[in-house]
C-alpha cells in the first residue's frame, strides 16, 4: 500500500503545508534555510509501507567505521546526485577476484559440474555478459555476506538450484528462497593484501629463505688478496613467482639477469632462473630478507606467499608448507596465527630418515581459498582447486530476503559451465536475456520519489536487542540513506528507533545532511552524558547556489553549521563530514567548511571522495552535463585519475579515500586543517558497557484483544510507565500503516492512551 505525499510543499524548509485547521500537536514548525524562492519544488512522492524481518544490518566491509546500521527508509528526498552501491566479486580460474562489472568475455572463472552424485568445482569460460536494470533484493547470508541481485536469479542450495524471489502456487510458483536455506559455496571472499613496501620485503624474505641461492664463497687466488664470489640465484618454473621477486628487486635497486637454469626436455618443463653476482647487491638482499623485530600485517601476508610460491603445496584438498629449517617453520606458524588461520605441524614418522618436516592448513576449502586472497601468491597453478566438492563448512544460511525499493543496473554472465561463484557463492546464468529489463523503477527519479518506510522499525528493534545472543556495538543510524529525510517529520520513525536505543543505553552514530536532527536533542544530549552517541552533519559546500544544484532537497550550507552548533552547545559531540569530495567543483571549500564546523563547535571531521558506482556514474555525467557543462570534461578527468583511470574503483579503502597524486593533495590539505582548527585530536570509543537488554516479552505487555486491535498497551503493564508513550506512538505508526493510512497522531492517538499514562504514574 502507499501513502501519498502531500503536493502542496513548495520545496524543503520555510515553505508550510496546506493543511486541516486543527493540526496535530506534536506537528513542527521547520526551516531548512532556503528562502521561500529559493527552495527546489519537490516532484510527487509516495511512500510505500515496507515490514522487513530484521532492522539491523551487518557490516564485513574494513574499511566501514561499524559493524551495525539501521537504515528507516528507502529512498531519499534531498535529491543528491551521488549514492552508493557495491560491485559483486567473482572467482576468477586463477584464484583472484574481479568484480562482476568488470568481467569480460573469453575470461576464465570458476564454475561447476555435475559428475555422479557431486558436483564439483570447473574451469569456465565467459561466453556472454550484458547488464539490464530490474527491481533489486538483497540476500543476507549468516556469515554477513549481501548479495544484491535480480529477483529471477538463482543459487545453489542445499536443495538444489532456487530464484531470489517467487510464490508458493498459482503462475509465480517456482522454487525460490527462503529464510534457512543454505547456500552453497566456498564462503565469503576475503580482502587482498596491500602490496606496499612491508608485503615486497615480507615476500622476497620467504621466496629467497625458501627457494634461492644467497650465498659467499671464499677461495684463495694467486696474485690477488682473495678469489671470493657472491651468488644471488633463483630458479623456477613458474616464471610468475620469478617476474615478482625480479621487481621487487629493482624497486630496491637491485638489478638481475635472466638466464635459462635448465632446457625443456620430454616431459620435464624448461626452468628459468636470475642471479646477480655483485657483492654489494649480495649483501644488500641479505638486509632486505632479515627477520623483522615486529612483522607487520602486510609482511606477514608477503611472507606467506613467497614461501608458498616456494615451498607450498596445494593438491589432493590439502593446502601445505614443507621445509628442513626449523626456524622459517616458526615462522610460517606466527604468520599464520596472526590471520587466524589454524594449523598442524606433521613431523616425519618413525623409520623415515628424512628432515623435511610438513605444516598443513586447516579449515578445508574456506580457510584455503581465504589464504589465497589474503596473501595472494604469484604462482596461479598452485591456487587451483579443480575437481573439488562442492560443499562447505561455512555459514551460508539464508537469514534474510528484503526488496531494495528500487531497481538498479545489475550485471550477469553466460559461462560453458552455466553458473559461476559469485562473492562464494555458486551462481546460475540468469535467465534473463539482455533486451528485457524492468524499467518501472529507476535509481534516478524513483529514487527520490518511491520511498519505503519501516514503520515496525522500533519494535524490530527491540526484539533483535533482547535476544540472549546479541552483542553491543554502536549501531551507525541511516548508513546508505538519510535517516532525517523530509518524510521523518510525518513518520517519526528514527525518533522511535532513538527512544528504544536511549531506554537500553544502545551506543548510536549518526549521519546525516538535515536539521531535523536538533529535534532529537533532548534524547541525544541526555546519551552524549553516559558517552553514548555521536552525531556527524554532512556539508558539501557552504555555497548556496551549488549546494542547491548538488543537493537541491536538502538543508541550506549555513543551515547546517547552525545545527552543528546547535548540537554541540547541547554537549554532544558533533563532527562535520565533507563528502563527497568532487574536484574542481567543491574541493576548493574543504579549508572553508571545516573552519565553519570548528566555530560552531565540531570536534570531528572525516571526507569521503566522490564515488561513481555503476547506476550512479550515467547519472552524474548528465547532471554534470546538464550544470556545468564547461568543467564536465575536467571533473571526470580527475576523477579518473583518483580511481586509477576508471569511473570508480570498488576496492576496499581506496573506494573512499582515492589513490595517485590528487588524492595525496586532498589528504594533505585534510589534515593540516584539521590540526589548524583542533579538530580530530582524540575520539574516546562509545561505550558498550552501559548497555541492558530489554525485559523478556512475557514481561513487556499484557494485551487483551480489543486493546491489541487499537494498538494500545493495557494500564499497569509496563514495567517503565515513562516510556508507554513512545512505544504507544510506534504502535500507532505500525497500525495506521497496516490500514494504508498517514501516520497522523491527532487521527490516530487515541485519549484513552495518556489517561492510561496518567494512571500508571
Amino acid at each position: 500500500m502507499t501513502a501519498p505525499r502531500k503536493g502542496k510543499i513548495k520545496g524543503r524548509g520555510t515553505a508550510s503545508e496546506v493543511d486541516a485547521r486543527y493540526l496535530d500537536w506534536q506537528r513542527e514548525a521547520f526551516n531548512d534555510g532556503w528562502d521561500i524562492n529559493e527552495a527546489t519544488p519537490p516532484p510527487a512522492t509516495t511512500v510505500t509501507v515496507e515490514h522487513p524481518r530484521t532492522i539491523i544490518s551487518r557490516n564485513q566491509s574494513p574499511d566501514i567505521p561499524f559493524e551495525a546500521s539501521i537504515n528507516p527508509y528507502r529512498g531519499c528526498e534531498h535529491g543528491c546526485i551521488y549514492c552508493l552501491a557495491g560491485d559483486t566479486p567473482i572467482l576468477m580460474a586463477d584464484g583472484t577476484t574481479r568484480p562482476l562489472a568488470e568481467i569480460k568475455v573469453g575470461d576464465a572463472v570458476y564454475g561447476t559440474v555435475r559428475e555422479g552424485w557431486y558436483r564439483r568445482y570447473a574451469a569456465a569460460r565467459v561466453l556472454a555478459h550484458w547488464s539490464v536494470v530490474k527491481p533489486a533484493y538483497r540476500v543476507t547470508l549468516e556469515d554477513g555476506t549481501t548479495l544484491v541481485t535480480g529477483p529471477d536469479h538463482r543459487f545453489l542450495t542445499e536443495r538444489g538450484w532456487k530464484h531470489v524471489t517467487g510464490a508458493e502456487q498459482g503462475a509465480g510458483r517456482r522454487p525460490h528462497l527462503t529464510t534457512g536455506n543454505k547456500l552453497m559455496g566456498t564462503g565469503a571472499f576475503s580482502i587482498g593484501p596491500d602490496k606496499g613496501t612491508g608485503y615486497r620485503l615480507g615476500y622476497l624474505c620467504g621466496m629467497v629463505r625458501g627457494d634461492a641461492l644467497l650465498a659467499t664463497f671464499y677461495y684463495q687466488r694467486q696474485g690477488r688478496s682473495h678469489g671470493n664470489q657472491h651468488q644471488f640465484r633463483l630458479a623456477l618454473c613458474d616464471e610468475e613467482a620469478l617476474n615478482r621477486v625480479g621487481d621487487y628487486l629493482r624497486h630496491h635497486g637491485i638489478g638481475t639477469f635472466a638466464f635459462t637454469f635448465s632446457a625443456g626436455t620430454g616431459g620435464r618443463r624448461e626452468i628459468k632462473g636470475i642471479r646477480n653476482s655483485a657483492r654489494a647487491d649480495v649483501n644488500r638482499i641479505r638486509e632486505l630478507i632479515s627477520w623483522p623485530g615486529r612483522p607487520s600485517l602486510d609482511w606477514c601476508a608477503g611472507y606467506l606467499a613467497g614461501i608458498f610460491d616456494a615451498e607450498g603445496s596445494f593438491s589432493q584438498t590439502i593446502l601445505r608448507f614443507s621445509n628442513t629449517d626449523d626456524e622459517i617453520l616458526a615462522w610460517i606458524k606466527r604468520c599464520l596465527n596472526t590471520f587466524g588461520f589454524r594449523s598442524v605441524l606433521e613431523k616425519p614418522g618413525k623409520g623415515v630418515n628424512k628432515p623435511v618436516q610438513n605444516l598443513r592448513l586447516l579449515g578445508g576449502l574456506p580457510e584455503q581459498l581465504r589464504f589465497f586472497h589474503v596473501t595472494d601468491p604469484a604462482i596461479s597453478r598452485k591456487r587451483t582447486f579443480v575437481g573439488q566438492a562442492v560443499k562447505t563448512a561455512a555459514k551460508l544460511r539464508v537469514i534474510d530476503i528484503e526488496p531494495l525499493g528500487r531497481a538498479q543496473r545489475l550485471f550477469d554472465i553466460q559461462t560453458d559451465t552455466e553458473d559461476f561463484v559469485a562473492n562464494g557463492v555458486v551462481s546460475h546464468n540468469c535467465y534473463a536475456r539482455p533486451t528485457h529489463a524492468y524499467m518501472d523503477l529507476s535509481p534516478g527519479i524513483d529514487f527520490e520519489t518511491k520511498l519505503f518506510a519501516k514503520p515496525d522499525a522500533a519494535a524490530l528493534l527491540r526484539k533483535e536487542l533482547a535476544q540472549p545472543s546479541y552483542r553491543c556495538t554502536p549501531i551507525a543510524l541511516g548508513a546508505n540513506t538519510d535517516p532525517y529525510q523530509p518524510i521523518e517529520r510525518d513518520w517519526g520513525i528514527t525518533r522511535g528507533i532513538i527512544e528504544v536505543l536511549h531506554a537500553h543505553d544502545h551506543p548510536l552514530t549518526i549521519v546525516t545532511k538535515s536539521w531535523r536532527v536538533e529535534r532529537d536533542i533532548d534524547l541525544l544530549a541526555d546519551m552524549a552524558r553516559k558517552n553514548l552517541v555521536q552525531v556527524f552533519v554532512s556539508i558539501t559546500s557552504l555555497d548556496h547556489e551549488l549546494a542547491r544544484r548538488l543537493e537541491p532537497r536538502a538543508s541550506a550550507p549555513r543551515r547546517r553549521v547552525e545545527c552543528v552548533q546547535a548540537l554541540s552547545q547541547a554537549g554532544i559531540p558533533v563532527g562535520v563530514l565533507f563528502a563527497p569530495v568532487i574536484p574542481f567543483l567543491n574541493d576548493d571549500a574543504l579549508e572553508n567548511v571545516l573552519a565553519a564546523a570548528a566555530e560552531a563547535g565540531a570536534v570531528h571531521a572525516g571526507y569521503v571522495i566522490v564515488r561513481l558506482p555503476l547506476e550512479i556514474r550515467d547519472l552524474f555525467m548528465q547532471w554534470l552535463e546538464q550544470h556545468e557543462p564547461l568543467k564536465a570534461e575536467r571533473v571526470m578527468h580527475a576523477i579518473r585519475d583518483l580511481r586509477g583511470g576508471k569511473d570508480n574503483d570498488a576496492r576496499f579503502f581506496a573506494r573512499q579515500r582515492g589513490s595517485g597524486v590528487f588524492a595525496g593533495i586532498i589528504r594533505s590539505r585534510f589534515e593540516l586543517a584539521c590540526r589548524r582548527h583542533g579538530l580530530n585530536r582524540g575520539r574516546a570509543d562509545l561505550r558498550t558497557d552501559l548497555f541492558h537488554a530489554p525485559m523478556p516479552a512475557r514481561y513487556q505487555l499484557d494485551l487483551t484483544p480489543i486493546h491489541r486491535s487499537q494498538g494500545l498497551f493495557a494500564p499497569g503493564s509496563l514495567p517503565e510507565p515513562s516510556k508507554v508513550d513512545s512505544y504507544t506512538q510506534a504502535a500507532v505508526h505500525s497500525r495506521a500503516a497496516r490500514l494504508g493510512d498517514p501516520p497522523n497522531h491527532s487521527k490516530h492517538t487515541p485519549i484513552g492512551v495518556y489517561a492510561r499514562v496518567s494512571l500508571m504514574k
